[in-house]
């Protein structure tokens, strides 16, 4: 059994707070720091919201885009004032691909407590999925119990990416995806080659990915003193510039202060929210294409800028054009438990239509469903196996034996012809039988089934392992839950990730704040 230990061992840390907690701008203009003060009164209100240094003043200024709001303006007055000449146009939803600098280099770790789909196969709560992008395209899959427990299954794909079980957009946080020591995300996570050098990329819907840059780049709380539309403008800012990148051959933008702060999901704020729902699909264009809409913290207000110097991105109707993972939705694959019961014949075979759902047996040691006839079983020291009901309930109900009786070394007893313990698992799955054993009898007598798998397999006296069947296209078994252990901060070696290197900080036109 592999252990996670060699698989290689990171610190992951996000940069200092950046948005307008620290300013990184471009043109050779010194970053500034922000001032939260309180304001006490009308008099004071102003100045609660000057930074103490400048931005780079190219384009909309946050900060007299919050004295528009706080005066009446709307968001389509403050964006028209800061760039004459665009026009507004609404585009259809699209998604969007993001680099995240913080992971450059790195093994992509990624869990969710809802469970993951990677290359085919289910990857349950309590699973981690590690993914190494390889020459082609694929990537390298190992899946862990947790973050950085006993190895489950190795193997390759061909699609490089983790994705939800639900596709769709605004999903609840429990299905969001989260890497190991860091942050979590909505939508899928990937892997890609620059190079040599690895690279995790979020793709993302567009609208979703405005959730966690608007209350990055401007304060969500503005919306409570006036600077709701503010937030509005912002918003229809942050979704052009973001649609009109093309930074790399695998991504369009990144997710520091080089392109727009993107922290995922950590800052996301309801009425930051409301500010990207009010306006969903706007965008300002100059000639019919997407506005490369620079913005800054700049804290004179701001001067209007000749949008003819900003770039310019794809047309709306070329917005399916851009590349993205087919990301469909996959059925949801089958248990191993599936995949016997198919075996044997389903519905209209020996077992009969099924008494309720999968279940975990106790201590770890794997899952069984029950049948009108008969019961499945999946364990590391079975592997699947048509058991008897008697079986089944000494396996859930196990006796403890005295050491002084140890039990008689004799072969297990299924309702099947006996079967030889699996293979273990060391560099791959192992295959499921072709055998179709016929269930047993009801009333047969297995003592010895519960007894060889509550001992691993080994003597009386050994511990259960922990390692779980991974046959057919589910990985593990949903009794990782029962273990605890889904906390990423166990892992040795991951309180803190790397920010992004002085190479990866890109001089391309700053944007945010």
């Amino acid at each position: 059994m592999t252990r996670r230990g060699d698989l290689p061992s990171r610190r992951r840390g996000r940069p200092a707070a950046a948005g307008l907690a620290a300013l990184l701008v471009t043109s050779g203009a010194a970053a500034v720091g922000w001032v939260t003060a309180t304001p006490v009164g009308p008099a004071h209100a102003a100045a609660a919201y000057r930074p103490t240094g400048i931005g780079h003043g190219r384009g909309m200024s946050q900060f007299g885009a919050m004295e528009q709001a706080a005066a009446g303006a709307s968001a389509d007055h403050i964006l028209l004032s800061y760039y004459p000449g665009a026009t507004l146009a609404a585009v259809p939803r699209t998604p969007v691909r993001v680099r995240l600098m913080s992971d450059d280099g790195e093994t992509l770790d990624v869990q969710s407590d809802t469970g993951l789909l990677v290359g085919g196969r289910r990857v349950v709560a309590g699973q981690a999925a590690h993914l190494t992008p390889t020459s082609g395209g694929g990537a390298d899959v190992v899946v862990t119990i947790d973050c950085d427990g006993d190895t489950l299954w190795r193997g390759h794909t061909d699609d490089p990416w983790a994705y939800p079980l639900d596709q769709g957009n605004n999903r609840p946080a429990a299905e969001h995806l989260k890497i190991c020591g860091g942050g979590a995300y909505r939508g899928a996570l990937g892997v890609a080659l620059e190079g040599d050098a690895a690279r995790t990329i979020n793709e993302v819907d567009v609208e979703d990915y405005l959730l966690g840059v608007v209350p990055a780049e401007m304060q969500a709380n503005w919306a409570d003193r006036g600077g709701t539309e503010a937030l509005r403008a912002q918003a229809i800012a942050a979704r052009s510039y973001a649609l009109a990148e093309h930074r790399y051959a695998y991504a369009q933008t990144c997710d520091t202060t080089d392109c727009q702060e993107y922290p995922g999901t950590e800052r996301e704020d309801d009425r930051a929210a409301a500010a990207v729902r009010s306006t969903a699909g706007q965008v300002l264009l100059r000639t019919g294409r997407i506005l490369r809409t620079e913005y800054s913290s700049s804290p004179d207000g701001g001067q209007p800028i000749d949008i003819t110097t900003l770039d310019l991105g794809p047309a709306p109707q070329q917005l399916g054009a851009v590349p993205h993972p087919n990301i469909a939705p996959i059925p949801r694959p089958q248990t191993v438990i599936d995949v016997k019961y198919a075996e044997t014949g389903g519905n209209t075979g020996p077992l009969g239509a099924p008494d309720g759902p999968e279940l975990p047996l106790p201590a770890g040691l794997g899952t069984y469903r029950q049948f009108h006839n008969g019961v499945i079983v999946a364990t590391a020291a079975l592997g699947v196996q048509v058991i008897d009901l008697r079986a089944l309930n000494a396996l859930l109900h196990p006796v403890p034996r005295p050491a002084d009786h140890p039990q008689p070394d004799e072969p297990p007893t299924t309702a099947a012809t006996p079967t030889p313990p699996p293979t273990p698992m060391a560099s791959g799955p192992v295959a499921a039988s072709n055998s179709t054993p016929s269930p047993a009898a009801p009333g047969a007598s297995t003592p010895s089934v519960a007894a060889t798998a509550a001992t691993g397999g080994g003597g009386a006296g050994e511990a259960p392992s922990r390692r779980q069947d991974a046959i057919g296209p589910d990985i593990g078994a949903d009794a990782t839950r029962s273990r605890g252990g889904n906390s990423a901060d166990s892992m040795p070696g991951r309180s803190g990730r790397q920010g992004p290197t002085a190479a990866d900080a890109g001089a391309a036109g700053r944007v945010g704040n």
